[in-house]
């Protein structure tokens, strides 16, 4: 069956993206076929759509997915026709320490993705999504939560009375004060944008910091605690805010090293990393029995993703040229 499909030709580009066809194959032993009807914006893809990681060869897009089983290969058990299923960013990483090394099996980079109508796959290469979420919102797990869930859930363990400091108003940053309020903790919360915290606020957000016009913020995170420091950083800045992430961090705290927002590299206070035995933690998404537990929590919670706006797939440009211009609270999505 010929489908819709959204290509990136080699090297990337905005002026290299193209609307075309794909063929759909039948689902082989351990397969299942997905008729897809969302997708959520990351930073990732931007960095293959832009061109900024281009590919080495012409690649259907976007990591995240979600959809319907429409057919199923001979052996798979878990997914019938009619599920409501959600993609996994590693395939191949089904459970355990991570085994993965960069992106060569993540769907929309290494190979191909889920901008598209229809995809046929391996069936580890997506999960349940939560019982009464819509497809767009459920697009939003795979990249965004799952980094979110597993940076506050499996590599450290947050408990209620615990305080987190999330940076800015992006996918992950939502997540984790959506995850991190579920479960009890205090949340310190900083953006550039007085309108944005208070949407941060409303969300349940128990301190506010403009880093823009508190540039010592590191600082006033660790006042807010009494001078004890927060338990766990959710670091998505990169280079430029890492030391205050340091400064902000109580001593043997969790800074979960996630976003390049300012860059590749930079210089960071290794003494501070040592006085204060931070644990520093680099970390790319995360497993499908992680996705499957975030699942599971929320449902059991009843919460509800943020999204921004949705774009029609054929629109996919006009979208990461929204994203580009930061106006954006929660998730960006393409609806099929």
């Amino acid at each position: 069956m010929t489908n819709k499909a959204i290509i990136v030709n080699t090297g990337g580009g905005y002026d290299k993206v193209t609307v075309s066809t794909h063929i759909a194959a039948e689902p082989k032993s351990g397969e299942i076929t997905v008729r897809l009807h969302a997708n959520s914006l990351n930073y990732h893809d931007f960095a293959v759509v832009s061109g900024m990681w281009g590919p080495t060869e012409p690649r259907i897009p976007m990591a995240d997915g979600a959809g319907v089983v429409t057919a199923v290969g001979d052996g798979v058990t878990e997914f019938a026709v009619g599920d409501h299923v959600v993609s996994t960013f590693f395939p191949t990483w089904v459970s355990g320490e991570p085994l993965v090394e960069g992106f060569a099996t993540t769907p929309g980079d290494g190979v191909d993705g889920y901008a598209r109508e229809v995809v046929t796959t391996t069936a580890t290469g997506f999960t349940h999504a939560p019982k009464t979420w819509s497809h767009v919102e459920s697009s939003t797990l795979t990249t965004a939560a799952l980094t979110a869930w597993r940076a506050l859930m499996s590599d450290d363990a947050l408990k209620p009375g615990d305080t987190v400091l999330v940076q800015g108003t992006g996918g992950v940053s939502i997540f984790a004060l959506q995850f991190a309020k579920m479960a009890g903790a205090t949340v310190i919360a900083t953006s550039s944008s007085d309108e944005k915290l208070e949407k941060l606020k409303a969300l349940g957000a128990d301190h506010l910091i403009n880093y823009r016009k508190v540039l010592n913020w590191g600082e006033v995170a660790r006042e807010i605690t009494h001078n004890r420091g927060v338990d766990h950083v959710i670091e998505v800045g990169g280079p430029t805010t890492l030391n205050q992430s340091m400064l902000a961090a109580r001593v043997g705290g969790h800074i979960s090293v996630i976003g390049i927002l300012t860059g590749l590299s930079g210089d960071f206070s290794i003494v501070t990393a040592l006085i204060k035995q931070l644990r520093l933690q680099g970390l790319i998404v995360g497993n499908r029995t992680q996705q499957q537990d975030m699942i599971k929590a929320i449902d059991a919670n009843k919460m509800r993703p943020i999204v921004d706006k949705v774009f029609p797939l054929e629109n996919i440009v006009e979208a990461f040229r929204y994203q580009e211009s930061n106006q954006h609270f929660g998730k960006i999505c393409l609806e099929m």
